[in-house]
């Protein structure tokens, strides 16, 4: 139920505004002056202010000025003695309307309702930027690069001076190694940080269907395409394109990524006219694209148009002293999204789990953590390591 305030001089008039309002739903308080107005509303919250201009102690105007920067209800000043003049002078100072006397009942209403969904919109609005913030923070706080390694560090030297730039980047390593964190990292201290980095993995799409998904098609360009659909290209315009597993893209869309890349425009399948894009390509592949040049399954111009700046991202056997922080960040992180209290490893189940080859990198760690989280208890030991590994 929303509140309303009335600050009224004329006892009739308050009342008569409390007996519509309360009618209407409302629940409803009043206030005799400007004064009693200003310290109710500062002390109580309302979701709607109505003030008289001319009173006693405490004008409208002034209670409007006094309130404005201090409560987020909306301020409505009504005033048998009206003029433009105040009008625009109370909207000036942040009045939400202003109606005059003698009060006109749907104008009332229909001003109450306006009002009090406008702020309703508002604490929406504030929820919702709370909440983008909230997961913006979240997925900060998922692409971070954990460890002290030599090769972490090397890493993040080489984001720090890739990042501002526009350069295109080729990140090459093991599956499970973190290469697709390296290209979040990139994106989010790039200046194109504000517009979306779209994935795209080479692997997971059909040969048939990739052209479609990198540069879009129009209607009935093929068996399905009902409507017009706008690629990744597009999608990724002012932003970041990731194209994960570069290494699986088949050579006649090789062919129309590194025209993308030369011309900084594509042509959407079964379309004639060119679409201009402004993109940040980065890519990342497991395999040796050397040789898979050799064999004949990757353009080496291509290659060369992506390899701008390498980076390599070590495995976890060539990083095992970073182990120890690996498992503390994850534990940390499974706990929270379990909604169960922080569980701690031993040294001894820490050294052990350091011992093990670990074949499936960080993802491979990740599991294992969880798994350990799940089925021991609030500490794990060797022995957990050793029953449930």
């Amino acid at each position: 139920m929303a509140k309303i305030l009335v600050v009224d001089d004329e006892r009739a008039i308050r009342s008569t505004l409390k007996e519509i309002l309360e009618f209407e739903g409302y629940e409803v308080h009043v206030a005799e002056d400007g004064q009693q107005g200003i310290n109710k509303a500062l002390s109580e919250d309302f979701d709607l202010i109505y003030s008289d201009v001319k009173m006693p102690s405490k004008d409208g105007l002034d209670l409007l000025q006094e309130l404005h920067d201090k409560v987020k209800a909306p301020i409505v000043l009504i005033s048998g003695h009206g003029n433009i003049e105040t009008a625009v002078e109370a909207i000036k100072k942040g009045a939400w309307d202003f109606i005059e006397k003698p009060l006109d009942l749907n104008r009332l209403l229909v001003t109450t309702k306006n009002a009090i969904d406008h702020q309703s919109l508002k604490q929406e609005l504030g929820e919702t930027k709370e909440q983008v913030s909230n997961l913006r923070k979240k997925v900060a706080s998922r692409n971070r690069m954990i460890g002290d390694s030599e090769g972490c560090a090397h890493i993040r030297e080489l984001i720090n001076k890739v990042a501002p730039t526009d350069a295109r980047v080729l990140i090459t390593g093991d599956n499970g190694t973190g290469k697709e964190i390296v290209a979040h990292l990139i994106h989010e201290q790039s200046h194109r940080n504000s517009k979306p980095m779209v994935e795209v993995n080479c692997a997971a799409i059909p040969s048939e269907l990739i052209e479609s998904e990198l540069f879009g098609h129009i209607k009935g360009s093929f068996t399905g395409a009902v409507k017009d659909r706008a690629g990744k290209f597009e999608q990724a315009n002012g932003g970041t394109l990731f194209l994960d597993e570069i290494g699986d893209l088949s050579l006649p869309a090789q062919a129309k990524v590194l025209r993308a890349l030369q011309e900084n425009e594509i042509t959407r399948v079964g379309a004639d006219k060119t679409i201009k894009v402004d993109v940040r390509v980065l890519a990342a592949t497991n395999k040796d694209l050397r040789k898979e040049i050799e064999d004949g399954n990757f353009r080496e111009d291509l290659f060369h148009r992506l390899n701008v700046i390498p980076i390599h991202v070590p495995s976890l056997e060539e990083r095992k002293e970073d182990i120890p922080a690996l498992v503390e960040y994850f534990a940390q992180q499974i706990c929270d999204e379990q909604r169960i209290a922080v569980k701690t490893f031993t040294k001894e189940a820490i050294a052990l789990l350091q011992s093990r080859t670990w074949r499936g990198n960080i993802r491979e760690l990740r599991n294992v953590v969880e798994r350990l989280i799940i089925l021991s208890g609030s500490q794990i030991s060797q022995q957990d390591v050793t029953t449930f590994c």
